[in-house]
C-alpha cells in the first residue's frame, strides 16, 4: 500500500518558518513527481508547489520566494521550506505524489496543520 505521512505542522507567528517533511512508501519514489497541496477553511484546494523526478520545481505565484520545495530519494522524502508567513497561509497541507508534475494527485496524505497566528 502507499503511504504520504507529513509532519513539521504548527503554530507559529506571522513573519516565521516551518519545513513541512513527506515520507513516502509503497511507491518507487524516484519515479514519481511530489507536491503539496493546501486547504483553507471555506476555501477551494489549491496546489502550492510541485517537484519533478529529477528535481526541478514550479510554484504558484502566492509563495514564490518564500517556499522551497525539494525532495531527497534516497530518504524518499519530500519537503516544503516555508519561510516569511503569513495569516492567509493557514490551511491543511497535503503531501501528494503522481506520474507527472501535470496531475500530481494520485495518491495523498493525511494532511498536517500550519496555523499562523499572534
Amino acid at each position: 500500500q502507499v503511504q504520504l505521512v507529513e509532519s513539521g505542522g504548527g503554530l507559529v507567528q506571522p513573519g516565521g518558518s516551518l519545513r513541512l517533511s513527506c515520507a513516502a512508501s509503497g511507491i518507487i519514489f524516484s519515479v514519481y513527481a511530489m507536491g503539496w497541496y493546501r486547504q483553507a477553511p471555506g476555501k477551494q484546494r489549491e496546489l502550492v508547489a510541485v517537484i519533478a523526478r529529477g528535481g526541478i520545481p514550479n510554484y504558484a505565484d502566492f509563495v514564490k520566494g518564500r517556499f522551497t520545495i525539494s525532495r531527497d530519494n534516497a530518504k524518499n522524502t519530500v519537503y516544503l521550506q516555508m519561510s516569511s508567513l503569513e495569516p492567509e497561509d493557514t490551511a491543511v497541507y497535503y503531501c501528494t505524489a503522481g506520474r507527472t508534475t501535470m496531475k500530481v494527485s494520485d495518491y495523498w496524505g493525511q494532511g498536517t496543520q500550519v496555523t499562523v497566528s499572534s
